[in-house]
């Protein structure tokens, strides 16, 4: 939860290339805010402790700009671990002069770093190398310095003989010397760093299906002949096309440019590298032989290394981009809307197995549980509404969560058919996300929170706990495991955990958590709480009954000073001794809420919520040496709304009368629907029949959406209209835009030019998706397929997958 791992401010680089001064023109900010910033994550301050109760130091830096100077912080220091060890070793060798060390010093990222170490880079013997040895440099410089030399001629005096180590003849000694002009060019770091550039602006990634995979590999359809520049691509055509790659479907070809070259005729490459040396043909002696020796620098080292260096930048864009959707996605999630403490039923759907029934409190506790066969191959349909209905008048349910796995559609239509038969009941079932159920169910900390309770059961718990509060009970859960984002397969492990474990962190500490009544999972992603700490802190809790106040945190073995500086503002109680500790003021400033008391000239419980009172304050007359003006205004309005919780309304989309299924729709309706998942191409609409519609990116708005989260994310209710539907197929075409007329649905984009990315089979690899329902979704996307289980989920709902 805390920075242990970042040296301290003292190793901070000084001088206006400094680590805290780029960081500061990165974030368009002060210097003095960032170096505040590092001080305190140095320090073991966390982010969102800082956003939120160091503002005066941090001149009010937010969470986001945080997490970024975090992360370039990690970056630039490991750059400058990098430099000084460079350094050293060039040192160690003799040839560090003031010009290198210069150029050294002012390299910005590691790319120009290697660039510009790779002349004197350790490495095995290359045929450069063995050419020297054989004394064959100077013909090399010779020849480069005067055209007007003949090649042949030259090379003649520096044949040695045919014995081991020796130059038989004038053709070995122009081959060793053009290996040491290659190699040259090829170190020459301010070309290689210009010729990068130049082919990832003008270059572009091609791929081509290899003979006969054309059956084998459908799922790749769209790229069996694709071709688009390397800075329109999305991270997911760039990780479509490297999986295709992988799996031996796709040839992937990076070239470096897009226009035609006459034969013989330079390249714009290679007419660079000869302008760098001096190269050009004028018709003398050693003009086509030097011209030649460019043409194979470029096409055999060059490029190479070019492609090398492209690969590795596109799959770090697509990874970047992959991972910010994944995250952006899971913070919907964690943030949706709670429904709150109401009796729930969870159902988690199955077939053959049946469908798990669970009933918890309002305080999440469990009440009862069973199993119904209301479907195939059983299709106890009456028995199960029976069960069902007596379950919910005993335990009094207000909610029925039911899972988005498989038979989902199904169990929908016996929970709405229950909710109907019931009217008096007021019963509102709700289809949430099941991703990662069945991790938490298999998981240790499942079976100590519900040991006498079947693995199979545990499941529909969730559920059921996480359509009442969705953060406190997806934290129990690997974030991965969430399955919210696309290609997470093929992310790097590290970056995709440290960004998902930021997420959630934030998230937790933006609600806040009810101190007595939060679980060991939900603890320890507050601020400053480690994992143990948090075991100590329900374990002192079970022992010694609730926190009566915050202080008595104090109590708790291990939670020292700093600790408890760190999550104290983020931890809640509720009906405590202190009415301050509902709120989010933190402790350290209780002694400004006593001077606001004084001047009010009222007590904290009539103060609490007095809106008309707290507007008549000026935060100005509160601020002293210690709390400014930031954080008396926060004070402010906490006490005006204690405890607010940030997350929107609980709501559920009113689905149309009459229209139950895929056949009751028409083109030109307007509906009213809740987004279940949000893509690079468009938004997936629940809208009551079983079958999730497609809003594509293009049907978003009027103006141009070059990312949908723009205009929606998971949860929202929306009001759609239905442009196409296509029965046969299962696919509903629908639109955000109510006056576009029915027959104007966008289908699948051909262009290549990164327009914002064709419908789902383009998005994720292929026209065919076969996302495995069943066993892939019940593992919480764990499965192998091209898209995560909750993407899977949401393409067969919108009819872009077989079930």
């Amino acid at each position: 939860m805390t920075s242990t791992t970042t040296p301290p401010a003292s190793r901070v680089k000084p001088g206006r290339n400094g680590v805290i001064e780029r960081i500061a023109d990165e974030l368009g900010v002060r210097d003095h805010q960032v170096a505040a910033a590092v001080e305190l994550l140095d320090g073991g301050a966390t982010v969102p402790f800082i956003a939120r109760y160091r503002k005066e130091a941090t001149g009010s830096l937010d969470d986001a700009q945080l997490r970024t100077l975090e992360e370039r912080l990690g970056y630039l220091r490991e750059l400058e671990e990098r430099r000084t060890v460079i350094l050293e070793e060039i040192r160690r060798q003799g040839k560090l002069d003031p010009e290198l060390e210069e150029r050294i010093l002012a390299a910005e990222s590691k790319a120009r770093l290697e660039d510009i170490y790779l002349p004197f880079k350790p490495k095995r013997r290359t045929k450069a190398m063995i050419a020297r040895e054989q004394g064959l440099e100077p013909l090399a410089d010779a020849l480069l310095a005067d055209p007007t030399m003949d090649p042949q001629e030259t090379a003649a005096a520096y044949v040695t003989g045919t014995g081991e180590g020796q130059v038989p003849d004038a053709a070995a000694a122009l081959e060793g010397a053009r290996a040491i002009l290659v190699e040259r060019f090829a170190e020459d770091a301010d070309l290689i760093g210009g010729l990068r550039e130049r082919m990832w602006t003008r270059g572009r990634l091609v791929t081509k299906v290899r003979e006969g995979k054309e059956v084998e590999g459908a799922k790749f359809a769209d790229y069996f002949d694709f071709s688009e520049p390397f800075t329109k691509l999305p991270s997911h055509r760039i990780l479509a096309a490297f999986r295709g790659e992988k799996e031996e479907v796709l040839d992937v070809t990076l070239e470096p440019t897009t226009e035609p070259v006459e034969p013989g005729e330079f390249t714009d490459y290679e007419a660079t590298i000869a302008e760098t040396f001096g190269i050009s043909d004028q018709g003398r002696p050693a003009d086509k032989w030097l011209r030649d020796v460019v043409r194979w620098a470029w096409r055999t080292r060059i490029l190479t290394r070019l492609s090398v260096d492209i690969r590795v930048r596109l799959r770090t864009v697509a990874e970047e981009g992959a991972i910010a959707v994944f995250a952006a996605n899971l913070r919907d999630l964690l943030l949706a809307a709670p429904a709150g403490s109401r009796p729930t039923m969870g159902l988690d759907p199955g077939l053959r197995t049946g469908v798990k029934v669970a009933v918890v409190d309002a305080t999440g506790k469990v009440v009862a549980t069973d199993t119904v066969y209301p479907h195939e191959p059983r299709r106890q349909w009456e028995q199960a509404l029976a069960t069902l209905t007596k379950l919910c008048i005993e335990h009094d349910v207000e909610l029925i969560a039911i899972g988005n796995g498989t038979a989902s559609r199904e169990t929908d239509k016996l929970a709405r058919e229950l909710a109907a038969r019931n009217p008096a009941l007021k019963l509102i079932p709700v289809v949430v996300s099941e991703a990662g159920a069945s991790v938490y169910s298999a998981s240790a900390y499942a079976s100590a929170e519900l040991p006498d309770l079947d693995v199979s059961l545990r499941g529909a718990v969730s559920i059921a706990r996480r359509l009442q509060d969705p953060l406190a009970e997806l934290v129990k859960i690997d974030p991965k495991s969430i399955g919210v984002g696309q290609y997470q397969h093929d992310l790097p492990e590290a970056a995709l955990s440290k960004s998902l474990d930021a997420v959630v962190e934030d998230c937790v500490n933006a609600v806040g958590v009810d101190l007595n009544t939060a679980s060991v999972p939900l603890l320890r992603r507050v601020s400053g709480i480690s994992e143990s700490l948090a075991a100590a802190i329900v374990a002192h809790r079970d022992a010694n009954g609730p926190f009566r106040t915050r202080m008595a945190l104090n109590d708790v073995p291990r939670l020292g000073p700093k600790a408890f500086e760190q999550c104290a503002g983020f931890l809640r109680i509720r009906g405590g001794d202190d009415p301050l500790d509902v709120s989010g003021v933190h402790p350290e400033a209780y002694p400004v809420v006593r001077r606001i008391l004084e001047a009010a000239k009222t007590d904290i419980h009539d103060l609490i919520g007095n809106t008309r009172k707290l507007k008549s304050l000026k935060p100005q007359d509160f601020v002293d040496d210690r709390f400014g003006l930031p954080t008396v205004t926060d004070i402010l309005a906490e006490l005006e709304k204690p405890g607010r919780d940030p997350r929107p309304a609980f709501r559920t989309a009113s689905f149309a009368e009459g229209v139950h299924t895929i056949s009751d729709l028409r083109p030109g309706m307007l509906l009213e629907g809740q987004v279940t998942n949000v893509a690079a191409f468009g938004a997936f609409v629940d809208i009551g029949v079983h079958q999730d519609g497609l809003v594509h990116v293009s049907a978003m708005s009027d103006s141009y959406v070059s990312d949908p989260r723009e205009v929606v994310k998971s949860g929202d209710i929306v009001r759609v209209k239905v442009l196409e539907v296509d029965e046969a197929r299962k696919r509903i075409s629908l639109t955000l835009r109510l006056d576009d007329q029915p027959g104007t649905a966008k289908g699948p984009r051909n262009r290549r030019d990164g327009d914002g990315g064709r419908r789902g089979r383009d998005q994720q690899g292929g026209r065919d998706q076969r996302a495995r329902r069943g066993q892939d979704q019940r593992r919480g996307g764990s499965g192998g397929g091209l898209v995560n289980s909750a993407m899977a989920d949401a393409l067969r709902r919108a009819g872009l997958a077989k079930d």
